[in-house]
């Protein structure tokens, strides 16, 4: 898990597994979200568009790309301060694979929480033929190394197999 002092700027992070999108994901994420737009989940009135099939709820792609992202960015219990300039330059469709990579843009020191520095990055969500499907820029806390704890228990009890 990275802390705050294991950030430079220009590092670069790609998620090391990568997710296929299925209808499930797709229609779940759509009905938790209350989005009544058609094109997610009616074939018939997708076919009359120029993709001819549902599109994935662009939200859902946000999610999952911001997901990929997590182990080499907040996994150390980061908090997101601020999203801008939210992409979705391609389309993404059931069965479309996806992989994140990331790039750190800058570090600070916060101001008002000396345990903790921000870190602003650029995240791109990239599907199976290298096409880039959603872009974004956020900012967000990350604890320093001297505050961090491991998050793993310990135990005093000795192995008894």
């Amino acid at each position: 898990m990275r802390r705050f002092e294991d950030f430079a700027p220009g590092d670069v992070y790609r998620s090391s597994i990568g997710r296929t999108v299925t209808e499930t994901d797709n229609l779940l994420f759509t009905t938790l979200a209350m989005n009544t737009n058609e094109l997610h989940f009616n074939d018939v009135a997708a076919a009359a568009t120029e993709w001819e099939r549902p599109l994935v709820n662009s939200t859902f792609t946000l999610a999952l790309v911001l997901g990929l992202s997590v182990t080499d960015t907040t996994q150390a219990g980061g908090v997101n301060v601020g999203w801008t300039e939210i992409r979705l330059p391609k389309p993404v469709f059931v069965g479309d694979t996806l992989w994140a990579e990331t790039e750190v843009t800058s570090v600070r020191e916060s101001r008002s929480r000396p345990d903790q520095g921000i870190v602003a990055v650029r995240t791109r969500g990239l599907n199976q033929r290298g096409e880039v499907v959603c872009e974004f820029a956020r900012s967000f806390l990350v604890p320093k190394a001297e505050n961090a704890g491991s998050g793993f228990p310990g135990t005093s009890e000795p192995w008894r197999v």
